[in-house]
């Protein structure tokens, strides 16, 4: 079985990233890392204490772009050592592949990380190591639990009767994109670990873009969906969300203080304060101005 050390600095990823890897059988063990030196640190530790020691890794799970020192120059540095462990870039970037594969890395996997390619490069890693690569049981199998209850199901009239039982999987089970139409207008689909979530956009106080991400804020904690800045501006414009700079969409009700500062202009949600572009300054005055006297 495998011990894991997966490194990316966007929480949310990580952690997806970690259930799954935690989810798969072949894995001992999954510890996360947020940035290079964190990471530099537990495997230094795990090259000191050997292989076979406590803190031992078998194989890194590694982001590509992270601030700091890159997951290319991490594997460059762990190229110099007689027993490195096994790295796997896990990357949103297509384009750095060949310097990975220079590197001797078992796998590249994509952004947004699918289960099954992950087991896959799992898989690799077993085979490299000469451990078992028997695959992690199929999502039939556990659906088969499900089924085996299902004869007593059908001929004792479940129909109106039972219409919690079978019809909360028959609704979660197929794409979500049914189920997220029916909730477009008052939440948005967020998914972490293979699990669909909804939150309510009126939670949502700012959203902050992140390359083709974009960053959900909400008074609990932040969220990552993969949808532009600029697209959410426009289906969010008629429930109060209002552009202050190219990388920020604000709930224009969550706006807590305006401030002008030495030509600057910032704006305090919450505990986040914002910068607000020049292009977009004179409009958001007067919104807040209309709001206030309306």
């Amino acid at each position: 079985m495998l011990r894991v050390l997966a490194v990316d600095d966007e929480k949310p990823l990580l952690e997806e990233l970690l259930y799954l890897l935690r989810s798969d059988p072949r894995v001992l063990s999954a510890e996360g890392a947020s940035d290079a030196t964190e990471a530099l640190r537990r495997i230094t530790r795990a090259l000191e204490t050997g292989p076979e020691g406590p803190d031992g890794i078998d194989v890194v799970f590694l982001d590509i772009h992270m601030a700091g020192l890159t997951g290319l120059d991490i594997a460059r540095l762990l190229a110099g050592f007689a027993r490195p462990p096994l790295i796997v870039f896990v990357t949103a970037h297509e384009g750095f592949a060949v310097q990975a594969f220079d590197l001797k890395a078992v796998d590249y996997v994509l952004k947004p990380v699918r289960p099954e390619r992950l087991a896959e490069a799992v898989r690799r890693a077993c085979a490299q190591l000469g451990r078992s690569v028997a695959p992690p049981p199929e999502p039939a199998e556990a659906a088969g639990a499900v089924v085996t209850g299902a004869p007593s199901g059908p001929s004792a009239p479940p129909g109106p009767a039972a219409p919690a039982g079978p019809s909360v999987p028959a609704q979660r089970r197929p794409a979500p994109e049914v189920t997220v139409a029916d909730r477009t207008a008052e939440q948005i689909a967020v998914e972490l670990g293979g699990v669909t979530r909804f939150v309510a956009i009126a939670d949502i106080a700012y959203v902050e873009a992140q390359g083709d991400y974009a960053r959900l804020h909400t008074d609990e904690g932040s969220h990552l969906v993969r949808i532009p800045l600029s697209t959410l501006e426009e289906r969010w414009a008629a429930r109060g969300f209002v552009r202050i700079h190219r990388r920020h969409l604000v709930a224009l009700g969550r706006i807590d203080e305006l401030r002008l500062d030495a030509g600057t202009t910032s704006v305090r949600v919450g505990s986040a304060e914002l910068q607000v572009s020049r292009r977009h300054a004179r409009q958001l005055r007067d919104l807040l101005m209309r709001q206030a006297t309306g």
